[in-house]
Order: C-alpha cells, then structure tokens, then sequence
C-alpha cells in the first residue's frame, strides 16, 4: 500500500484493491475502469468552500477516496492501480442538485393546447450524469411510478444516471396549470398522498403553487410523521408563512414569493406576474425582504437557488454562444418551439416602456441569494429544467453554477452550494458532496482551472460515480436529439 491515510482506512474500504465490476450495460459508456486511480498533479476544489489547491493527488480504491492530499513519497500502490497524469485539470465533487426533473415540455404546444410535460427516461439521467450531476433531488414529479422504476435501473447498473433521490407527485391545490398533477381536495387529501408516497418510496415532497395553507400544514405535518422532509414553489402561501408551518425548504427564492402583493387574499395566489410587479418595487436591502431573510434563516429553512430557469426569462440570456452546447441534445421540434418563446421575449421586451421585468426580477434573486447565504441561510443548487424550454439536465446545472459566480459567489463558494450543502440537506454528508478521505469517488474532472474561470466547469472530462469513470461525450451522444421526446 501507498499512503498511511489510506492504510488507516482498511477496515472500511478492504486492504486490497478488487477488481472493478462494471455491468455490461455501462460498459460503453465508461472511460475508466480500474479498481485503483492515483490522480497525480491535480488541481482540487473540494466543496467545503475552501479555496483551491494545487499539485494535488487523490488515490480512489474500491469506489471510494482513500487519500487526497499532497503528492506522498511513497510509490508504493496495490497490483492494477491507473495512474493518471492530471496536469491542467482540475478535480471537484460531483455536483449535486437539488430543483431537477426527470420531464421536459412537450413541443408543438400553443393556443387552445394543454400545458403538458413528458418523461425523459433515456437522455436525463445521461445529460444529469455527462454534466458532472452525480446526485440530483427530482423536486417534483409527474409520472411517479417512472421516476421510481429508473431509480431502480440506474442503482442496478442497468442504466447510467445520477444517484436520485425522489420527489412525490405535486401537491398542488385547485388551479393547477397542466392536467399532470393531481388537485387536492383538501387537507385530509393532503395527508393521504404523502403517506401513500412515503409507502412507495418518495423521500421527499412539493408543495406547489395553489396549495393552501391548511394543506401545506398537513403535508408538512404528515411528511415530518415520517422522517421526510417538504419543499416548495409557493405562491398562494408566502415565504414567512410557509416558515412558520415547518417547511423545510423553499424553491427558486425571493421571485416567486408573493407576500409583498398588495391586497393579497389569504391562501389564494395572485399570480405570478402580480408577486414579480409587486417585488419590483422593493429594494432587496430594504426592511420588507430582509425581514424576510431574517425569518427563514431563524426557522432553518433552505433556498434553492435556480437561476438558470429565471435567466431564460430575461431577454436575450443565456448568450446564444451558451444554448448552441445543448442544441444538439434537443428534439429538433422542441428546439423550434424554445426558439420562438426566447424570441417573443425579447420582442416584448424591446418594445416595453421600462425595462424588462425578467431582468429585474434575475438581478434581484442574485442579490437576495448572496444576502441569504452571506447572512448564515443554506442555500443549495438546481436548474429546473422545465419552463418553456431551453434549460436542459445536467446543461442547466453548469449554467448555475456560471449564474452564482455572476450573482457575486467566488467559484469555490458556487460549487459548494452544488455540492456539499445540497448533501447536508439529503443527510448524505458523509458519503458524498465532498472531496475527503473514505467518502465515495464521486468526482467531476475538467480541463482548466473553474477557481479562476467559472466557466471551465462545461469543459468535462469524466464523470466518477462511485470511483467509476464516465465519458460524458458518450453519454451525450447517446441520447443525440431525444430531448422532448424520450
């Protein structure tokens, strides 16, 4: 053996190396296998925050991370070790995602047409796993049974994809937009919904938008009987209320928090459009959403961040530059449909009086996530891959990351929102979400160095999960113009 660390790790990790068993059905889709890797002169990021360290090593052994640390010494290394030579790249841990879907929007939608969503069995989980996502939190679904059934495959090996931790179905009040949720029907409903997911195997839940504040305290209540914890994108209930019934955690931050609509009605929601004029008019420093700030760090409630979803919403973001990387993913028709939806934007938006709304509303959730985080607030990472488009799994989790470090985050704090907090919330901090001594060899490499240029972090290399080594160009090509379809 190499390392003293290591040699201290035998009772959990095994004193020998064995031989790597990747599934056949992987197999074409895997760059490095071996039951040993000593990366050599890496750069690392490892998700605590801390800043990066270069001319590093990391020795992964058995699926797991047996030393990282300076280059040791020693040369000595079990019988079939790979070493690699990592000069100019950099290792962080694999990201994990907390707002992120398994569905996409159908195309050819419009006038007269239902609001529906399909599930993306074959190319999400490869975009999620291509893209560095190595676990993802499903925050919300709409064909259930799918989403448990592909949890199964990929802890099988049957399929690649990210480690999933599953959302319910939506609990949504009346009014729901698509005909993919169900509406409760009160809070006994409520009740009965998470205690049959719960049975089924969701670990989690969503509250939605038209979930009154009788419903939310009885999902809350019935979820927490079970050791499981609630998010959710609110609108008929506000933030400090939502706070005040025991949520857990709160989607897409301070846009979609209607508590400063004038005339709100108690448990109706004003609509989105109505919450976003209302914030306009506020100055995130001000008492209203500090106030705000204040409460929900105090009830320990996260945020997760999404700012690529608000992005596309604002015109002429993302850069073109930025969405001709996941053109090719795209089912030409979903391609089309996205197209003409950014393009409306803009048109909008050139001929308003003021500037745009969806401007305004992105600059002032970068502003109020770095006064939550700065402020002790958890906030966590994901990038809603639904909309109206555009924003795809695993493509979307690279352009937050980018969004973070533009809204004021260093690169090292951005990839620890991906990362380690994210982890802490799924009460997996010890396994992964880290870059650290016998956690699992969950690791993104890439070329370049993110710590100075964010962007670097779409420059993937491979992709370990659980000391296997992925090849993200395989996986994206594998699923080449399906997205919108399967």
């Amino acid at each position: 053996m190499r390392h003293s660390t290591a040699l201290g790790l035998c009772a959990v990790l095994g004193c020998a190396a064995t031989a790597a068993q990747v599934p056949n059905e992987l197999k074409p889709f895997v760059k490095i296998d071996a039951p040993a890797v000593v990366m050599d002169h890496v750069r690392v990021i490892d998700g605590t925050g801390a800043p990066a360290r270069d001319n590093q090593e990391i020795f992964i052994m058995n699926g797991k991370i047996a030393y990282v640390g300076p280059r040791p010494m020693s040369q000595l290394t079990p019988v079939g070790t790979r070493f690699l030579d990592m000069t100019g790249k950099t290792v962080y841990p694999g990201l994990v995602m907390m707002h992120e879907h398994l569905f996409y929007p159908t195309p050819d939608g419009g006038p007269g047409l239902l609001a529906l969503y399909g599930e993306m069995a074959d190319s999400a989980p490869r975009l999620y796993l291509a893209a560095g996502v190595t676990a993802a939190r499903t925050a919300g679904s709409v064909e259930p049974y799918t989403d448990l059934s592909l949890k199964q495959l990929i802890d099988a090996g049957k399929i690649p994809g990210p480690k999933l931790f599953l959302t319910s179905p939506y609990l949504e009040g009346k009014g729901a937009y698509t005909p993919n949720m169900h509406e409760l029907t009160g809070p006994g409903d409520a009740t009965r919904l998470v205690d049959y997911w719960a049975a089924e195997g969701m670990t989690s839940f969503k509250a939605y938008m038209h979930i009154t504040p009788q419903e939310l305290k009885a999902a809350i209540d019935a979820a927490h009987a079970h050791g499981l914890k609630i998010t959710g994108h609110l609108c008929a209930v506000g933030f400090q209320e939502a706070a005040a019934l025991g949520i857990d955690n709160l989607e897409h931050g301070l846009v979609v928090d209607t508590e400063f609509t004038a005339g709100k009605q108690e448990g109706v929601c004003p609509g989105q459009l109505q919450g976003e004029e209302a914030l306009a008019k506020l100055d995130v420093e001000g008492p209203q959403i500090q106030s705000t700030i204040h409460d929900l760090i105090a009830h320990h409630v996260a945020i997760t961040s999404t700012l690529a979803i608000f992005e596309s919403f604002a015109p002429n973001r993302p850069p073109m530059s930025e969405l001709m990387r996941a053109r090719a993913a795209l089912l030409p028709d979903a391609w089309g449909s996205f197209m003409t939806t950014r393009a409306a934007i803009a048109e909008r938006a050139a001929q308003a009086a003021h500037p745009a709304l969806g401007a305004r509303m992105l600059q002032m959730e970068m502003q109020f996530e770095r006064d939550f985080a700065k402020q002790g607030g958890v906030l966590m990472a994901g990038c809603d891959p639904t909309g109206y488009g555009g924003v795809l799994a695993g493509f979307g989790d690279q352009r937050e990351l980018e969004l973070l470090v533009e809204a004021g985050f260093t690169p090292e704090e951005a990839i620890h929102v991906a990362t380690e907090n994210g982890a802490a919330w799924l009460g997996e901090a010890d396994h992964f979400g880290t870059i650290a001594d016998g956690k699992d060899a969950d690791l993104v490499v890439v070329d370049g160095n993110p710590a100075r240029n964010i962007d670097d972090v779409e420059k993937v290399d491979t992709v370990y999960k659980d000391g296997v080594g992925y090849d993200p160009e395989k996986l994206l090509a594998s699923v080449q113009g399906r997205m919108g379809l399967r």
